[in-house]
């Protein structure tokens, strides 16, 4: 009698160690035969990726259980390479040597070239770009009346307008043809305002009343002058070249200066505008009674800009929330805001971190707000004093070394550079030329300059904030 085992082997049937041990055969196996089978080859032709090689590197290897890469290249005979093209079963289209003439030339001369039996006795293809230009012609009544010009006769404008009917135009050509010895000599723009004029005359007398005309103009002078600019760009010395590349490097300079000047303007009145906005609205709430107070905080918001002081966060999202989130600093504020800020509350007598109540931290977060706003107004006040001081320093030497226009000053010493602004003598207005001559003479900050000018800033409006 045949056991468990010997019906396993005649069915191919690879089960648990178990179930060989014991002899029975699952239900599993007689179901499923095949996928014990792929589960078992899978199983065994898998290999672990060693440690330390990439897996780019490992899946270029072979470990599947087809046929070893070749050795050589070879073609596979599969691809793109194994289409091949498709020939019809149609009859070839005869050809045939025939003859044909260009319409473009007009001395019937005939050529021969090879085409389609069934193109026989049709135009030649190349035809219909033989296009040519429709120069106008004119009567001896026309001439007379409209056209004569006591500068050029009428056989030296007959002559003219055949070379424009030759050449189609092409008035290099025409002035390289032309018959300078029977007539004046004349330059490629006489020609063309002669030829121009013409056109623009007879187009006039032939047209119909009330149709809008498109005429065309030519100016000779504009012509003239652009050729002489040419000429005159293109014989530059190389001196000359290289002085108009330093003259336009000083002009990208002064753009810049001035465009950056600009920006430092706007930002100092966006400032003031910040700081008056600011106060007209502690006045504004002081003067208003209590119970209006936040009925007109939101009837009437006042537009502050973005840089005046801090944008606290509002938290009105759902969930709880601490008072004491509404304290902290947004992370829009730069370190260096930051230490001026606690400096001066230290400074104040201020609390880094007081108790935070609803109008503890109301009005802690108005006092910074204001602080900063302080801290950039006085940042913004030292930096025009530096530059103020600046540009008078420079000023006077231009005016010892006689730029100005004035007689050049013998030079007493260097000025002593004080921390106080200069102040203007009454009575003197500003010197239109002084502008003009900083704007081209100036000389940008370097970065180095620029760093020192903004730390000593920051000093000195620490400083000033000390005094009462």
């Amino acid at each position: 009698m045949a056991t468990g085992a010997d019906v396993r082997d005649i069915l191919e049937l690879g089960g648990p160690e178990g179930d060989a041990a014991s002899g029975t055969i699952s239900k599993k196996d007689i179901i499923n035969p095949d996928k014990k089978k792929s589960k078992k080859s899978s199983e065994t032709l898998t290999f672990k990726r060693p440690e330390g090689m990439h897996r780019e590197v490992y899946a270029l290897l072979y470990s599947d259980k087809k046929d070893a890469p070749p050795l050589l290249p070879s073609d596979t005979g599969q691809g793109y390479r194994t289409v091949k093209a498709k020939l019809g079963s149609k009859k070839v289209r005869p050809w045939k040597w025939m003859p044909f003439t260009n319409p473009a030339r007009k001395d019937g001369a005939m050529f021969f070239h090879w085409r389609r039996a069934a193109e026989e006795g049709k135009d030649y293809p190349f035809a219909r770009f033989n296009k040519t230009v429709q120069v106008p012609v004119y009567s001896e009544q026309e001439y007379q009346l409209y056209l004569h010009d006591d500068a050029w006769t009428k056989a030296e404008t007959d002559h003219l307008f055949d070379l424009s009917r030759r050449f189609d135009l092409r008035f290099v050509v025409i002035h390289d043809r032309y018959d300078h010895q029977q007539f004046k000599k004349r330059s490629v723009e006489d020609l063309k305002e002669r030829y121009y004029h013409i056109c623009a005359k007879l187009a006039n007398v032939r047209a119909v009343p009330g149709t809008d005309l498109k005429i065309p103009v030519f100016d000779a002078g504009h012509e003239r002058r652009r050729k002489e600019q040419l000429e005159r760009l293109y014989n530059r010395t190389p001196e000359q070249v290289a002085e108009e590349e330093y003259l336009l490097q000083e002009l990208r300079k002064i753009e810049a200066r001035k465009k950056e000047r600009e920006k430092r303007s706007q930002d100092l009145q966006k400032l003031i505008t910040a700081a008056d906005t600011t106060a007209e609205q502690r006045r504004t709430e002081r003067k208003a009674p209590k119970k209006k107070l936040p009925q007109k905080k939101e009837a009437e918001k006042p537009a502050v800009p973005e840089t005046a002081g801090i944008k606290f966060p509002d938290f009105k999202s759902a969930g709880v929330t601490l008072r004491s989130q509404r304290m902290k600093l947004p992370s829009s504020v730069g370190q260096k805001k930051i230490k001026a800020l606690e400096q001066m509350l230290l400074e104040l007598g201020v609390e880094l971190s007081p108790t935070p109540t609803e109008e503890l931290v109301h009005m802690f977060n108005e006092l910074r707000s204001d602080l900063v706003l302080l801290y950039e107004l006085k940042q913004a006040c030292a930096n025009c004093e530096y530059e103020l001081q600046m540009l008078r320093h420079r000023h006077e030497a231009l005016a010892r070394a006689g730029v100005l226009g004035g007689p050049a000053t013998p030079a007493s010493g260097p000025a002593p550079a004080s921390a106080e602004p200069a102040v203007a003598e009454p009575g003197l207005g500003p010197d239109p030329t002084k502008d003009t001559i900083i704007d081209v003479v100036g000389a940008p900050l370097t970065p180095n300059s620029r760093k020192r000018r903004e730390s000593a800033s920051s000093s000195s409006s620490v400083k000033k904030a000390k005094k009462p």
